[in-house]
């Protein structure tokens, strides 16, 4: 018998009497609440640590199925966007940023998951903002999630309008319904969809361009030619960044990425190399196949706009329109407006169902934190693909650019805050706790150095975006984002000495946190609340002792539902 249908089983057995007995003085509505979440976290791990008990995938099976998350066709959409707005000599450059920039600060993000097995969120509230501090942090990343979804959900309905005539508003509800049944049982289910259709998906992908390459090579001096709709030719300092501004609305990407990386197996000599592999191309590794998908979308649609038509121009940052001219030339029109069509649906629901995913798991998490209540996973996925709908019906396409530019500062103010406390706070200056902690009670509810820093670089990196300092410098806004998330954390984490950073440090237990070779410890301790066993990293010492005065110890989930804070132990001096 597994581990996790052991943990379902006594979950079951535990979970009337728990709850009629109000352990530890709780109430029973909040043992229901920690035990409707323990529940479902057994299969997604929501809210928390994710156990070695669980993560019984290879490295490669995690990189594979996080990989299989940037299926995305958007990357299409952005690298033919800025080739026709800038020229393909600035929109590759500004490509170049921003893949530079996403790899830098996303390695130490891919890194942190891999090796403590914890998301994004839990690693940005030991990494300078507090316990409650991230709860903005995740808003960003549900953002995130809703746009693409949408931006893709566009694309599927593109595709479904081009070669079944089905109306795009339909289409749109298609696309959304469709992902629903598809995230319901979390990452089991997301890993075998991930590896399944990563071959088709590939050979649809590779094909049309190679053969583009080879049937016409003149194609390639076009490609380089092309000055964009300002017809100037060289290089454009302004022009680059505003580029790169668009691409870099895809650094909150390596959350999702994280959302799979989270369940890497222990790091051992064994599996050393192979460990090392899947964090690089699955973490920060993924912006290489972004950029690259990025030019291809750029190179398909100059193609189109050079040697088909000149006023294709219109539909040419439309991947569905991209991949079916090439195939046009390749095949038959009937098979070739079929593949298209399997493309852009495979590709849709291989990346929405990460959107979908990850997007429950960030709503969830910050509403279960606010109001010390779980409504369950599902009620968000739902919320999430509301809001994205309701995007997709305002035909987002029409002003994409300026959408993923506005939002790119949001994201970068947040992701390189982070970086820049795990690196420099961390690893250089020492003033941040190394080990990133993201229990209740161990933590300050908000810690200004991260928190800080991420409204003042978001903050003043919009105004430059929409202009309040001038026109001159508005297409910097990337540089002020990136800049100030840069050294702000070093500055405040050196002025407070750190103070915010840590509430306690002592969590009550004895046992060590970490086993020999450096990973999270797979001891067990019991939870007094919901009567499960968790693991090491997941448990602290409850503040109310049992019966005869022993210690009792909790998980992180039930006292993210302790209404009352009476199990949250008290800061130390």
């Amino acid at each position: 018998m597994t581990n996790e249908l052991k943990d379902t089983q006594l979950l079951e057995a535990a979970g009337t009497t728990a709850v009629e007995r109000g352990a530890g003085g709780t109430s029973p509505k909040g043992n229901a609440d920690a035990l409707n979440a323990t529940k479902e976290s057994l299969e997604d791990y929501t809210l928390r640590f994710a156990p070695r008990s669980y993560r019984k995938w290879s490295a490669g099976v995690v990189a594979t199925s996080a990989l299989g998350g940037i299926a995305y066709l958007a990357d299409f959409s952005i690298g033919a966007n800025i080739g026709i707005s800038y020229g393909t000599v600035n929109a590759m450059l500004g490509i170049v940023v921003a893949a530079v920039i996403i790899f830098a600060t996303g390695f130490p993000l891919a890194y942190y998951a891999a090796r403590y097995n914890i998301d994004l969120d839990l690693i940005t509230r030991g990494s300078g903002f507090g316990y409650y501090g991230s709860v903005v942090t995740n808003v960003i990343f549900a953002t995130f999630t809703f746009i693409f979804f949408a931006l893709e959900g566009s694309i599927m309905a593109q595709g479904l309008e081009l070669g079944l005539r089905i109306p795009q508003w339909l289409g749109y509800a298609a696309s959304t319904i469709l992902i629903i049944p598809l995230v319901i049982y979390g990452m089991n289910t997301l890993a075998k969809l991930q590896v399944w259709t990563t071959p088709l998906w590939l050979l649809l992908m590779v094909v049309p361009v190679a053969y583009l390459l080879v049937s016409h090579p003149g194609s390639i001096d076009d490609f380089f030619a092309f000055t964009g709709k300002t017809g100037a030719g060289g290089t454009n300092l302004a022009s680059v960044m505003l580029a790169a501004g668009v691409c870099l609305s895809l650094m909150a990407q390596i959350a999702e990425q994280i959302d799979y990386l989270r369940f890497m197996p222990p790091k051992t000599a064994e599996n050393n190399r192979a460990w090392w592999r899947a964090v690089i191309l699955a973490g920060p590794g993924w912006v290489i196949f972004g950029a690259i998908k990025q030019i291809v979308g750029m190179f398909i649609a100059i193609y189109l706009i050079a040697k088909l038509d000149p006023d294709a121009s219109a539909t040419a940052n439309e991947p569905v329109h991209q991949f079916l001219g090439v195939y046009q030339e390749m095949m038959p029109a009937w098979l070739a407006m079929t593949l298209a069509v399997v493309l852009v649906v495979i590709s849709q629901i291989k990346i929405n169902v990460t959107n979908a995913y990850s997007g429950s798991l960030a709503w969830t998490n910050s509403f279960t934190r606010i109001t010390k209540s779980y409504p369950g996973r599902m009620v968000f996925v739902v919320v999430n693909l509301v809001i994205a709908l309701v995007l997709m019906e305002a035909n987002m396409f029409d002003f994409l650019n300026t959408i993923l530019g506005f939002y790119a500062n949001c994201a970068m103010a947040w992701v390189v805050t982070v970086a820049s406390d795990i690196a420099i706070n961390k690893y250089l200056l020492k003033v941040s706790p190394k080990v990133p902690e993201f229990r209740r009670g161990m933590l300050y509810a908000v810690n200004p150095v991260g928190f800080v820093s991420m409204l003042v670089s978001a903050g003043i990196s919009i105004e430059v975006f929409f202009g309040a300092f001038g026109a001159g410098i508005q297409p910097y806004s990337p540089v002020f984002a990136v800049g100030l998330a840069l050294v702000l954390p070093p500055i405040l984490a050196t002025a407070t000495k750190g103070k915010y950073y840590l509430r306690r440090t002592d969590d009550g237990i004895d046992l060590p946190m970490f086993d020999a070779d450096g990973n999270p410890s797979d001891a067990r301790l019991l939870c007094h609340v919901t009567g499960i066993e968790f693991e090491r990293p997941d448990m602290i010492r409850s503040a109310e002792d049992g019966p005869d005065g022993e210690p009792q110890f909790v998980s992180s989930l039930a006292l993210s539902t302790d209404t009352k804070g009476s199990l949250v132990l008290p800061a130390q001096k």
